[in-house]
């Protein structure tokens, strides 16, 4: 096998995995609001032991529901009922030959204001009220109110080591721990673990990273207890420690039990070298862990704090971290186990090979493509499709959390409807799609799989539409793999993929179909009244017709693109001014995006200008009104660049809809998105198709 250690089987504790590689811990939000797992969730992971992964371990699971509740659509074990519901999650994982650990949690100050005490009175209420009421009540009206009383800090504080700054993430107060608080959230860890077992699962693991309450307890940033919990690192790991003997007290030492660690804070990445603990401080951790017996360490960092080094966007290298893993596999003589931003099997492999680490955690990957392991095995490595690091799964399970939804991806449409079946009734009946676009390759790929004879048709020389300006920033390429994959999986279902053709209706009326799907994308808008020599749009940059070197240039708009657009200009030695309308920079963009972006920015001395208008250009730069002060002033600058968005190209559509009885438009040519939105409009297209 070209994989060999990959798909080599090896043991935790007395439980024997089949190949290396694991399904790491994700919430996505499928859960009900008793903590059980939904059909939808069960559906969820069973696709991805069927997928080939040799161990999967659940999402962040609850042990406690006053202070413990991290999600509504949690999963838990925080209560006996919770039992028939892990093993019938067991069940379905266990089918494929996969093995099941189950990640034990507790928030801590990361927890929201809105989720303290609210669980077990939505629980009450939620029996008790009928098809489905209490949580349109919940959703409707209690969550929305709830919000409005967190931002003015008037609901519970969440609970912690002792009383601390606010989580950046959950921006809420907290309160310190009492010890006989503590004893009893140990001795919920011990319980819940023994539900776990009763289900039928085969492990823990204790979730000891990311910020929560453990790695609170293990920081000295957020653990300033002068009791038998606090000081020193003997008294900080105790919290550790004795959820680790009452687990094993309750369930046994045949019980595998697996410690994720975050081995080092990483505060100096956010100019905090003195916060907090480090990989030396790790390392001693692992080897104290290592001589209490535990049965392998999930090698983790960070926490929310610090979060992008965690939970990467795009931008980081495949592999930056794994010297974390390599240092504590000096250290330790139990298996560890490691993320380490892996993407492909053949770093996967090469890191099993120069040991590194002895299983390969595979998170977002996943999510991306349930099937990650089995084409691997396959030597179908080139199918697989690769998770682009974009985040939008993150984003959209906590903009989904508090509203009912789940968590999405941007190159699956599946996730979340893993039984749903597509017809294969397409009978050879002809498609065109017009745009190898992440829409057009999508709508392609799945109506391929349904037996349509697809043809796809691309003005340019090679796929990718909107994502071929996408990947151009600095450290960007990887948004371009899912081109590449869906690509090579629409060529794989039987789909034909031409280029350098502009369809028009003659075109397309050549090929005979039955259905046409118009994936044409969107152009940035350059208002008319802006056509000058000196100023050019973010596209213009980006394709690189427009190559400016050592200019003062303004950009006009701070989305993402504008400040994408940006590092790459100051990347030539340009100084670039952000001229922004709204109040803050880039209004409504994902925070991480921006904790990633800014921070290189302001290396290169950016300007930032909010709450102004563009009022005017000329040859010298720009008007702007401050809307604050309702007074203008002005910019000199050698370019502008408009970065005001884009608007739909849907002429061709508008040209055929009338001209053939089927046609469909899809992408950025009904309304401009992201990747997410292409590819589920394609998705919600063939479903339509009959």
């Amino acid at each position: 096998m070209k994989y060999q250690m990959l798909f080599s089987p090896m043991k935790i504790g007395n439980v024997e995995i089949k190949n290396r590689i694991v399904m790491a811990p994700m919430l996505m939000g499928f859960g009900q609001l008793n903590g059980n797992a939904t059909q939808k969730m069960i559906d969820y992971y069973e696709e991805r032991a069927k997928g080939g992964a040799g161990l999967i371990i659940t999402e962040i699971t609850r042990v406690n529901d006053t202070t413990g509740a991290s999600s509504f659509g949690q999963l838990a074990a925080s209560s006996d009922k919770n039992i028939k519901s892990l093993s019938s999650l067991a069940r379905a994982i266990h089918k494929h030959g996969s093995k099941v650990f189950v990640e034990l949690h507790h928030p801590g100050r990361q927890n929201v204001s809105l989720m303290i005490n609210t669980l077990p009175i939505s629980k009450f209420f939620d029996r008790i009220m009928p098809n489905d009421s209490y949580s349109k009540l919940l959703y409707g009206g209690i969550v929305p109110i709830g919000k409005k009383l967190a931002e003015k800090d008037m609901l519970f504080r969440s609970v912690s080591p002792s009383k601390t700054d606010k989580s950046k993430f959950a921006n809420s107060l907290n309160r310190e721990l009492s010890a006989k608080e503590i004893k009893k959230i140990i001795s919920q860890f011990g319980d819940s673990a023994l539900r776990v077992k009763k289900a039928g699962c085969d492990g823990v693991e204790i979730h000891a990273s990311h910020g929560y309450l453990i790695q609170q307890f293990l920081s000295p940033a957020t653990n300033k207890r002068t009791d038998s919990y606090g000081g020193s690192l003997e008294n900080r790991m105790r919290f550790l420690n004795e959820i680790i003997d009452d687990v094993r007290l309750k369930c046994g030492r045949d019980f595998p039990l697996i410690v994720r660690l975050t081995v080092d804070e990483m505060y100096e990445k956010i100019g905090k070298p003195n916060v907090g603990y480090n990989l030396t401080d790790g390392i001693e951790m692992a080897k104290l862990l290592n001589k209490k017996g535990i049965d392998a360490i999930d090698v983790s960092s960070a926490s929310y704090d610090t979060f992008n080094y965690w939970l990467e966007p795009t931008t980081f290298d495949c592999g930056w971290r794994k010297n974390l893993a390599q240092e504590i596999k000096k250290v330790v003589d139990i298996p560890v186990i490691a993320a380490n931003l892996i993407r492909s099997p053949e770093q996967a492999e090469n890191q099993l090979q120069d040991g590194i680490q002895d299983f390969v955690s595979l998170g977002r990957p996943h999510i991306a493509d349930p099937y990650w392991a089995e084409k691997a095995a396959n030597n179908n490595e080139n199918l697989i499709k690769r998770c682009i690091c974009c985040l939008y799964c993150f984003e959209s399970m906590m903009n989904g959390a508090y509203i009912g939804g789940h968590g999405r991806c941007s190159v699956n449409p599946f996730v979340g409807r893993e039984k749903e079946i597509l017809n294969k009734n397409g009978n050879g009946r002809k498609v065109v799609v017009v745009g190898a676009c992440p829409a057009g390759l999508t709508a392609a790929e799945l109506l391929a799989k349904r037996g349509f004879n697809v043809t796809v048709l691309e003005k340019e020389n090679c796929a990718g539409g909107q994502i071929n300006l996408a990947d151009k920033p600095p450290h960007k390429e990887k948004i371009h793999w899912c081109i590449e994959d869906l690509e090579a999986n629409s060529i794989a279902a039987g789909a034909e993929l031409k280029y350098n053709i502009y369809a028009d209706k003659d075109i397309i009326s050549s090929y005979k179909p039955e259905f046409v799907i118009i994936a044409s994308g969107a152009a940035a808008i350059k208002p008319k009244s802006f056509d000058k020599d000196n100023v050019v749009t973010v596209t213009d940059i980006l394709n690189g017709s427009v190559q400016p070197k050592k200019k003062q240039i303004c950009i006009i708009g701070s989305g993402m693109t504008g400040l994408e657009t940006s590092e790459l200009l100051a990347e030539s030695e340009n100084h670039i001014s952000v001229v922004e309308m709204a109040d803050s920079i880039a209004p409504g963009a994902w925070f991480q995006q921006l904790d990633d972006v800014l921070p290189k920015l302001k290396k290169h001395k950016t300007d930032f200008y909010t709450s102004a208008k563009l009022t005017d250009i000329n040859a010298s730069g720009i008007v702007a009104l401050d809307l604050k002060t309702n007074k203008q002033f002005k910019i000199d600058c050698d370019l502008v660049v408009l970065s005001m968005g884009v608007k739909p190209e849907n002429s061709l559509y508008n040209q055929l809809k009338n001209d053939f009885e089927n046609v469909y438009h899809i992408g950025d040519c009904v309304k401009a998105g992201r990747i997410y939105n292409a590819t589920e409009s394609a998705y919600e297209i063939v479903k339509k198709i009959n």
